[in-house]
C-alpha cells in the first residue's frame, strides 16, 4: 500500500509536492510538542532561530519530494538537478583512489547518491529500516544503476573498502547517529553529539580523499543545485579529534543553507548501550 502511494506521489509535479510538503511541515510543527521543542532547540542552539519559518516548511518538503527522488523515473529525476564542481570528484576518480564522499542531512540528500551514480559507480553505506513494510520501499527506490547498497554491518564495512581499493567511490551519511561502538562523542554545534568513526577509519586504510556534497533545494519546486565541496580538516588524532573535525566540516556545510538541515532529527540522542557523554563527570 505504501509502495502504491509512493508511486502515485511521484507522478505530481515536484512543485506541487513541495507546496503540500510546507502545508504538511507546519501542521506537524504545530501538532506535535515533542517534534517542535527539538526543532527550536536544535536549530536555537546552532546559532540559526532566525531561519525557523524557512526550516519548519523546508522540513515538510524533505518528506514530500521522496516520493518523487525515490519512485519517478530516474531521467526524470536527474533533470531537476544542477551539478556543481563535479570536476574535484573526478579529478580523484581518474587517480584511482577512490572517493569517500560524506552527505549531511542537508536538503535533499537522497537526490546526491543518483547523481553520482549517473556518472560513476557508488557504494552507499545503508541502515535497514526498523519497520519491515518501509524496507521494500527504501531498497527498491535506492538500490538503482550504478547504485550499490552496503548494508551498516561489518559485512558493510568490507564492501565499502573494497569499493575504495578499488579506486571507486562510497556514500556516507556523517551526522547519522551510529548504534553502540561505532562511535564517539565529539561536538557538534557546541553540544557533544555520539558521531560515526567510520569516515575517519576509511579514509586512513584506503587513503582515499574525502569530498563533502549537499543538494540545495531551490525555491518554488524549481529543482536542486547538487554542489561537491573539498573536505578542508585534518583527519589526525584520536578519534574524538577526527569525529569533531567531522563535525566542523558538516557545520560549515550547514552553514551554507541553514534553513535546509533536519534540525528536528534526534541528533543529540544516546545510543542504547553507549554511556552519556557527561557519564565521565557524574563518575
Amino acid at each position: 500500500m505504501l509502495v502504491l502511494l509512493f508511486r502515485l506521489l511521484s507522478r505530481l509535479p515536484l512543485p506541487a509536492l513541495h507546496l503540500i510538503g510546507v502545508a504538511a511541515g507546519r501542521l506537524v510543527y504545530l501538532a506535535s510538542p515533542a517534534y517542535r521543542k527539538r526543532l527550536r532547540e536544535n536549530i536555537g542552539r546552532a546559532g540559526y532561530a532566525a531561519h525557523l519559518p524557512a526550516a519548519i516548511g523546508a522540513s515538510g518538503k524533505s518528506m514530500f519530494e521522496l516520493p518523487f527522488v525515490w519512485c519517478a523515473p530516474q531521467q526524470r529525476v536527474l533533470r531537476t538537478a544542477r551539478i556543481e564542481n563535479w570536476e574535484l570528484a573526478q579529478a580523484a576518480l581518474d587517480a584511482r583512489r577512490g572517493v569517500i564522499f560524506l552527505t549531511p542531512h542537508l536538503g535533499c540528500f537522497e537526490i546526491i547518491a543518483q547523481a553520482i551514480a549517473a556518472r560513476t559507480s557508488l557504494t552507499a553505506l545503508y541502515r535497514p529500516p526498523r519497520k519491515s513494510a518501509l524496507k521494500p520501499l527504501i531498497e527498491g527506490a535506492r538500490a538503482r544503476h550504478n547504485l550499490i547498497l552496503a548494508p551498516a554491518n561489518l559485512s558493510g564495512v568490507r564492501t565499502l573498502l573494497k569499493a575504495l581499493k578499488n579506486g571507486q567511490a562510497i556514500g556516507l551519511l556523517p551526522d547519522q547517529v551510529p548504534q553502540h561502538g561505532e562511535g564517539v562523542w565529539a561536538d557538534f554545534f557546541g553540544k557533544p553529539a555520539y558521531t560515526m568513526t567510520l569516515s575517519a577509519k576509511l579514509h586512513a586504510m584506503s587513503g582515499a580523499p574525502v569530498i563533502l556534497s549537499y543538494a540545495e533545494r531551490l525555491s518554488w519546486g524549481r529543482g536542486y543545485v547538487i554542489r561537491f565541496v573539498a573536505f578542508e580538516e585534518t583527519l589526525d588524532g584520536t578519534p574524538e579529534q577526527q569525529a569533531r573535525a567531522i563535525n566542523l566540516a558538516m557545520e560549515k556545510l550547514i552553514a551554507r543553507c541553514p534553513s535546509q538541515y533536519i534540525w528536528s532529527y534526534n541528533r543529540y540522542k544516546t545510543p542504547r548501550g553507549v554511556a552519556p557523554a557527561d557519564a565521565g563527570e557524574r563518575a
